[in-house]
């Protein structure tokens, strides 16, 4: 075989390292581009906030408070040092409900930054963010609002809330660490999942003698816990759970009781609702009324009574002390109604200024550098202002395509901002793609984590976003529209007779709307909405 040159001619789509962080930063939600721009100010000398005052800084030199449960198992270990001890390695809940900033990595590995060999696209070394918007955001207003992130913060936990009423009890050295200790490893919702012979093996480790103490300790100061408000607290499972709350209340009924019938009636309902829940759960979820007559011993109408008395209980004790924090939506986008002429609506589109960090090049770094050309280093220093120039350039770039989207959605969605969910239209992502001239995967990357505060609420962009089905007119409903539709007849419809999912296809059939009985059950679990049977009145 004989060895020659050729020439050949293909093409190919090459990713330069500008395009990949470009891609990657359209993809992020609020919370993880914040965390972004944290590691680029840490790591590029030649970016920086607009209204840095140092205060950046200090918070990344600040020392990390420690975890609270390594202080409750530090306490305990400590409160039995006259006992002997075993080798014990703790490790710490990690607790992200203080509101903290945290430090991600980002990329693996630093992307080579040799630039493109243009010299006028970023030399641009003036601010951006709301400082300096672009031209499609100029004109916002700086609405003074509260932080909802410092009232989150702000809210007491369960944990602390927990702690600060075991205070008030009498308690020994030990058994006010172990109930230190059990606070600490209760979930959100105030349940403590651990069994007590796992978390005494945690500390005792192979020490049969020492665990057994534990578990002694922990049994008694799980009593201790389970006494204290809200009810319910330090259940192990949603049938203890909803026990304790009966038997508090029942006590409650018995000291205040004056001997009437409606009193005795009162506790007789509660004594059967403590039979219920002694039972299966899954008998009480079925409502088997059959099953649990025979194994409870009461009438069907008595336990009807008692289940009434038992959906009214809490069955996630800490739920009012969640995290609030978690729960927050920063919305990227802000529509707000604009009254025109005779009477007609439209709506102002705009950026979001909190969530936009306000970014500019080092203004002292950047001349010192132009005035030592070729000096040693020089090469590596301008590739990192170049590096600088392009994030501040990606970051304006994926704002403004956000707002150009969300300028989009509200276009072609106009109906929705002005009479709801049932005014939905059909829409797909190539229908934005084809009007603005992007990609429809780039147009999944802009709706994915970002959020629009519109008149009706705050959604994520997706939600504009669904599919269409068949009229008798030959249009096309929005599968949004008729899930709201859905919901509409099952909250006006009796109680004591729910709609089957048949029945509900009917009544979308009489709207003029095809839909199978399949896709009113998707839709209806979609929904949340129980079956029928579940959703019959007791």
């Amino acid at each position: 075989m004989k060895p020659g040159l050729s020439l050949r001619v293909s093409q190919h789509l090459s990713l330069t390292p500008q395009l990949q962080q470009s891609i990657q930063l359209l993809q992020l939600s609020t919370l993880e581009l914040a965390q972004e721009v944290e590691q680029m100010l840490g790591d590029n000398p030649f970016l920086e906030l607009a209204n840095d005052d140092g205060d950046h800084e200090a918070a990344s030199s600040a020392p990390e408070p420690a975890a609270p449960g390594a202080d409750a198992a530090d306490s305990f270990q400590e409160s039995r040092a006259d006992q002997p001890s075993a080798a014990v390695e703790w490790e710490a809940p990690s607790d992200t409900s203080s509101g903290d900033a945290v430090e991600t990595s980002g990329t693996a590995e630093s992307l080579s930054w040799e630039g493109d060999g243009q010299t006028n696209s970023g030399n641009d070394d003036r601010d951006w963010g709301s400082d300096a918007p672009s031209s499609r955001t100029r004109g916002q207003g700086d609405d003074d609002e509260t932080d909802a992130t410092e009232l989150a913060r702000s809210a007491e936990s369960l944990t602390d809330h927990l702690h600060r009423q075991a205070l008030s009890l009498r308690l020994g050295e030990v058994d006010r660490a172990a109930l230190r200790f059990l606070i600490e490893n209760l979930n959100d919702d105030g349940y403590l999942e651990d069994p007590l012979d796992e978390l005494a093996q945690g500390l005792a480790g192979d020490d049969l003698e020492e665990c057994e103490e534990l578990v002694h300790r922990f049994t008694v100061a799980l009593r201790l816990l389970q006494s204290l408000e809200p009810v319910g607290v330090g259940a192990r499972d949603l049938a203890e759970c909803l026990t304790l709350q009966l038997r508090d209340q029942l006590a409650d009924a018995e000291r205040e009781g004056d001997g009437s019938a409606e009193d005795e009636d009162r506790q007789a309902v509660l004594r059967t609702a403590l039979d219920i829940c002694a039972q299966p759960m899954d008998l009480l979820a079925r409502r088997d009324l059959r099953k649990l007559a025979s194994l409870c011993g009461a009438r069907e109408e008595r336990l009807r009574e008692a289940m009434v008395l038992i959906a009214r209980l809490e069955p996630r004790p800490g739920r009012r002390f969640a995290d609030v924090q978690r729960q927050i939506v920063v919305p990227d986008v802000i529509v707000r109604p604009v009254r025109m002429g005779a009477g007609r609506m439209e709506f102002s589109v705009q950026l979001n200024p909190d969530v936009m960090p306000k970014l500019r090049v080092h203004d002292i770094y950047a001349s010192a550098l132009r005035s030592h050309r070729g000096s040693e280093g020089h090469a590596a220093l301008q590739q990192r202002l170049q590096e600088a120039r392009w994030f501040i350039k990606n970051i304006q770039q994926r704002f403004d395509t956000i707002l150009r989207v969300s300028q989009a959605i509200v276009e072609r969605q106009k109906n929705f901002f002005v009479h709801g969910e049932l005014a939905m239209r059909p829409l797909v992502l190539r229908d934005i793609a084809d009007a603005l001239g992007l990609h429809e995967s780039t147009i999944s990357r802009v709706t994915t984590a970002k959020y629009m505060a519109t008149p009706q609420g705050t959604y994520e962009l997706k939600y504009f976003f669904g599919s269409g089905l068949g009229t008798e007119a030959g249009g096309n409903a929005s599968s949004t529209a008729v899930r709201a539709l859905i919901k509409q007849f099952v909250a006006a419809e009796d109680p004591r007779k729910p709609l089957s999912d048949n029945q509900l296809a009917d009544m979308l059939k009489e709207q003029g709307i095809e839909c199978a009985r399949r896709t009113v059950a998707k839709y209806r679990e979609l929904l949340k909405i129980p079956p029928t049977t579940l959703r019959k009145a007791l």
